[in-house]
């Protein structure tokens, strides 16, 4: 016994932080892998004018994510969120390698595909609520926005690693290039299992089972003052008691409930713009988007998911150091008042200017890519993370994990049928007006969570839902 908990206090914070935001690369990998691999897929099962089809291989990860992240939010308030992390590396890692080794039987193989990526998206959509709850349980208040970007760092490093494995491997026969692509996503997810191994699970879920020696332990790791530790714990087992003095029994119409009802609008909101917003239609089609603009086929147009990649990444590293220094309200807004007019400016240049260079809009593009690398794709698991109350914590977050991928799925899916039938700059416009109105949701139903405890954000909703009680008419 003596000889574990010396192993145990081994494990540095650097440690914890990293490998507890690492489910984000398995995340981030397959979110892109497939922009490269599409191209020499297509061409390999002759499905160019497969409209339908290619839409539901490129969000059939999507779909299944809708219900992993539910079901990963339940199941973490039970068994823990490292366990479940631990679990969907294991899915992650199967379904990565039958993705790689689909069988050619004709027209059933876009079909076995497509149900494989599902059972993949499970694993996708886990890590999505997971990670990010399991990092806002982990961090300070006042480093909270900064760590839980790590999630958002290891997310579009993953999309960029996938960006290079796809430029990489382009110019092997097409049946290999696609397999090896897909096949490789298991690499990170066995990473992922073997440094989750040696984590230590949330002291928020601890001290929620009882387990207030434990939770000591584990803030021991990663707080270094004494009289911060003992604060954090009473103030986490103050929460709890009113929990417990309620016999409040979670349900899904609980987190509806008067009480809670502010509080997961605004996270489920929020989560649920991101996607409607258009981000992915980007990351999973550059390389068909760059072909219909120019007419340069997108099996040799790889280069530019690298530059979305680099965007990306050099976006979350901004955030990382403006995280804490500005408002989340202010930066979703500005965000995504920029991110409305990339979308909507080619279509109104390309009104008044019929002729307009095609290349205009994959520069709007990369200016869209780079405001939401720092503001929408970071700051909404940030919010995810933060801002339910711990007794809905796990349902909460699943629900907006879902909501964010039914998003992702439906744009992923119906972006190959929308510039089949419009013009890509009406398509994108149509993207730009919901960005607006993201900003607007934001404006008037999220409450401001920098600098707060979980704790004070809880209470900014209970206080608000007796506000509204009083105030019906508000």
């Amino acid at each position: 016994m003596n000889v574990m908990a010396k192993a145990e206090k081994k494990i540095s914070s650097a440690f914890i932080y990293f490998f507890g935001s690492f489910g984000g690369i398995l995340f981030g990998y397959d979110i892109g892998v497939m922009t490269g691999a599409l191209p020499f897929l297509q061409a390999d099962w002759h499905l160019e004018n497969a409209a339908s089809l290619v839409g539901w291989i490129t969000s059939a990860v999507m779909f299944g994510a809708i219900f992993g992240g539910a079901l990963a939010g339940q199941l973490s308030d039970k068994f823990g969120r490292r366990k479940m992390i631990l679990m969907s590396a294991i899915v992650f890692m199967v379904f990565s390698v039958l993705s790689g080794v689909s069988p050619d039987m004709g027209g059933a193989s876009a079909y076995y595909l497509i149900i494989v990526r599902m059972l993949l998206g499970l694993a996708v959509g886990a890590a999505s609520a997971l990670v990010p709850a399991y990092m806002s349980e982990m961090a300070p208040a006042k480093a909270r926005g900064r760590l839980s970007g790590l999630n958002q760092t290891m997310i579009v490093s993953g999309m960029l690693l996938s960006y290079v494995v796809d430029f990489l491997l382009k110019d092997l026969p097409g049946e290999w290039a696609w397999r090896l692509m897909l096949g490789l996503a298991a690499v990170p997810a066995l990473i992922l299992f073997l440094g989750v191994l040696r984590l230590p699970e949330s002291p928020r879920f601890l001290l929620r089972k009882g387990d207030e020696a434990q939770a000591r332990k584990v803030l021991s790791y990663i707080r270094k003052n004494p009289v911060e530790i003992d604060q954090e714990l009473a103030s986490i087992k103050e929460t709890a008691k009113e929990e417990r003095q309620a016999n409040q029994k979670t349900s899904w119409s609980t987190l509806f409930s008067g009480k809670y009802r502010y509080l997961v609008i605004a996270g489920v909101g929020v989560a649920a713009f991101q996607q409607f917003q258009g981000a992915n239609a980007i990351f999973y089609y550059i390389p068909l988007i760059v072909q219909k603009a120019t007419g340069q086929a997108a099996s040799s147009n790889l280069m530019w998911p690298i530059v979305q990649g680099v965007i990306l990444v050099v976006g979350s590293l901004v955030y990382m150091w403006i995280a804490d220094k500005f408002n989340r309200r202010t930066l979703l807004m500005v965000g995504g008042a920029v991110m409305g007019l990339s979308f909507i400016l080619p279509a109104v240049i390309n009104w008044m200017m019929p002729n307009m260079n095609p290349m205009t809009i994959v520069v709007f593009l990369c200016i869209y890519v780079a405001f939401y690398s720092f503001t929408w794709a970071p700051l909404t698991w940030v919010l995810v993370g933060e801002i339910f109350p711990l007794a809905i914590r796990g349902r909460a977050s699943g629900l907006a994990s879902s909501f964010n991928w039914i998003g992702s799925w439906l744009v992923g899916l119906i972006f190959p049928i929308m510039t089949a039938s419009m013009p890509q700059e009406a398509v994108f416009a149509i993207f730009g007006i919901i960005c607006i109105l993201g900003v607007i949701f934001v404006k008037t139903c999220v409450p401001e969570t920098r600098g707060h405890t979980l704790e004070e954000i809880e209470e900014q909703g209970t206080n608000h839902g007796r506000v509204k009680a009083s105030n019906p008419e508000n």
